[in-house]
């Protein structure tokens, strides 16, 4: 559906997209994450042609000429950073929306104003910014895209909110198979809604894989001995981080959760667990060995 190939943009003297690689399957939610500076925003706005990229190739639907008319009408954007004419009510800009969108519903935008209780005779302007947030979902979902990208979408949303949103999307994926791109800080967020996961650094994917696939290979391993061998212990596994609780031994291990198993019971512990990961602690150890570590030094 989208894909993205060698793709580089360069500001000056730096790089922010590094022949970046990206493959974002028809009707998944992919969730795009990375630390600050990564080229995530950047990447986006090459998607949506914001950007002119110095380098490879952005391709939709086999379509590399992403700045075509008749695509960007498939597709809805909602930045962090969002605009609305300064003198429009929420219905003067709903009627600006229909007026772009062959596909908009007034049914849905209408169906969306009772979700989320809004005014729509309402200035734009005058409203807070997680109801400017409001609004722009509304407009953006009745406008009934194929895709839709989004850039930090919950930043100034309550929880009642943000869970609602949430549902409408995934409720279009289900019913009309609407690809999404998220990038968002909110790793827990995007935890409950992705099915596919890239991770940024340095400006490309260092990790694209399914949520479980990410989630699969790196195990939190908690363990205790009567008699304790470090050397010996840890020389069998690819250890990416370790913590002592007392004479509990926690080790956050990349591997097969079987093989890892089998290889710790060798060492007859009188403790050993295997503990769920979330895709917050992914992303620290994994990023952590590509010198983006968890400093633990207090000033």
């Amino acid at each position: 559906m989208i894909k993205g190939i060698d793709v580089t943009k360069k500001f000056d003297a730096l790089t922010a997209l590094s022949d970046m690689n990206i493959h974002i399957k028809k009707g998944s939610v992919y969730g795009l994450v990375g630390p600050n500076g990564a080229g995530k925003t950047t990447f986006i706005k090459a998607l949506m042609s914001i950007y002119k990229t110095d380098g490879g190739t952005i391709i939709i639907d086999g379509e590399d000429k992403i700045y075509d008319e008749k695509l960007k009408q498939r597709i809805v954007y909602i930045s962090d950073d969002l605009y609305f004419f300064p003198a429009y009510s929420i219905k003067k800009t709903a009627d600006f929306y229909a007026s772009v969108y062959e596909s908009w519903d007034n049914d849905t935008f209408l169906k969306l104003q009772e979700i989320f209780n809004i005014d729509i005779n309402r200035k734009v302007r005058k409203l807070s910014k997680g109801m400017k947030k409001q609004v722009a979902f509304m407009m953006g979902i009745s406008a009934k895209p194929d895709i839709m990208v989004l850039d930090e979408p919950v930043d100034g949303l309550d929880p009642v909110m943000r869970r609602n949103i949430m549902n409408v999307i995934l409720t279009e994926v289900e019913k009309r198979n609407m690809t999404v791109l998220i990038s968002s800080h909110n790793l827990r967020e995007l935890e409950d809604i992705c099915d596919h996961v890239g991770i940024m650094h340095g400006g490309k994917i260092v990790i694209e894989k399914s949520l479980d696939d990410v989630k699969g290979n790196i195990h939190k391993l908690q363990i205790a001995f009567d008699a304790f061998s470090p050397a010996e212990f840890e020389a069998g596994f690819d250890i990416l981080h370790k913590e002592e609780f007392g004479s509990v031994k926690q080790y956050i291990i990349r591997g097969d959760m079987d093989e890892i198993m089998e290889k710790a019971g060798k060492f007859n512990p009188i403790l050993c667990d295997l503990l769920p990961l979330s895709l917050e602690e992914v992303f620290i150890y994994e990023l952590g060995g590509m010198g983006y570590e968890l400093k633990n030094e207090i000033l």
